[in-house]
């Protein structure tokens, strides 16, 4: 079997493509070959196990659990933690607590209640009354001529002051840091990376890793068919043969073999029998003996039986 071979590139290429053909090749038989190897294997054996142990494991366990859910802790958890609280809440606390609120907590809510009114109503409503008095007209005043004409001021001032500081330290230094440096060497590095790095990189992964690739998995492929074509020409078809030939006759034969030999240890048990008991005569049974290559007995049919004419009186 042939490994097809890669077609030449219509065109010419230049000497340049004739001195990185004979690499890749060496790279892709010596490096990018065995790796391919491993990775069709593991991923054969990836497959195979997601398939034939973790899926029929998974679902297995999924039903277990379902089931493990259904009949045992959803019901052990409603008899642990649900069906005693609420026993406990209907027959216990709520009547208890219907008859405590109601005899108890009620009469001394509104007890409560008539108290808290009339203390606000004849004590702190007067009280209110005169701080807001106070407030208004007495401390009022020179807090807002204060707030106008002293605080304001200052914190206009304050401001422009932390505006000021915060640009001189915090903004203008970080600002000239990336127009006149990151700025710069951004472009620079970019430029760098797009007219120095990417060609070779572009040039090495089209026309060594992508070649190399390819073939590598050509050879792969080759490898797996002469596997299968070995397999199938040193094991499966000579196995097919041997049984087909060698094992079914033989089979046949000791089977053929077995009957007559039962046939004949029943007829000499009959005999043996008749013999030491007696009985009744009777005429010999014929031979059941089957020829290894015939289906037919060997004394199948009776021979026919010539009767004399009688004599005419």
């Amino acid at each position: 079997m042939e490994i097809e071979k890669p077609q030449a590139p219509q065109g010419g290429d230049g000497c340049l493509a004739g001195v990185v053909r004979v690499p890749v090749k060496v790279v892709a038989v010596l490096v990018v070959l065995p790796v391919r190897v491993v990775w069709d294997l593991v991923a054969a054996c990836a497959r195979g196990l997601g398939r034939h142990v973790l899926a029929p494991l998974g679902n297995g366990l999924g039903w277990l659990s379902v089931r493990l859910w259904r009949y045992a802790l959803r019901p052990l958890g409603a008899a642990v933690f649900y069906w005693p609280w609420v026993g406990l809440w209907r027959y216990a606390v709520a009547p208890a607590g219907g008859a405590l609120y109601r005899y108890v907590l009620r009469p001394l809510g509104l007890g409560a209640a008539w108290v808290v009114l009339g203390f606000g109503r004849y004590v702190l409503a007067p009280v209110g009354t005169g701080l807001g008095w106070v407030l208004r007209d007495l401390v009022a005043p020179p807090l807002a001529w204060t707030y106008r004409r002293v605080l304001t001021p200052l914190g206009h001032g304050a401001r422009w002051l932390v505006r000021g500081v915060c640009l001189l330290l915090f903004v203008w230094p970080w600002v000239g840091l990336w127009r006149y440096g990151a700025l710069p060497l951004g472009r620079g590095t970019g430029w760098v990376l797009v007219h120095v790095v990417v060609p070779p990189a572009v040039f090495l992964g089209r026309h060594v890793l992508v070649p190399a690739w390819h073939l590598a998995g050509r050879i792969t492929a080759a490898l797996g068919r002469g596997l299968r074509w070995l397999w199938r020409g040193c094991v499966a078809r000579p196995a097919a043969w041997v049984h087909r030939q060698v094992a079914t006759p033989v089979g046949h034969a000791l089977r053929q073999v077995w009957r007559t030999s039962r046939a004949a240890v029943r007829e000499a048990r009959a005999e043996v029998r008749r013999a030491l008991f007696g009985g009744p005569a009777r005429e010999p049974a014929r031979s059941r003996a089957r020829t290894l290559g015939s289906t037919t007995a060997a004394d199948a049919a009776p021979a026919a039986e010539i009767s004399l004419p009688h004599r005419q009186g």
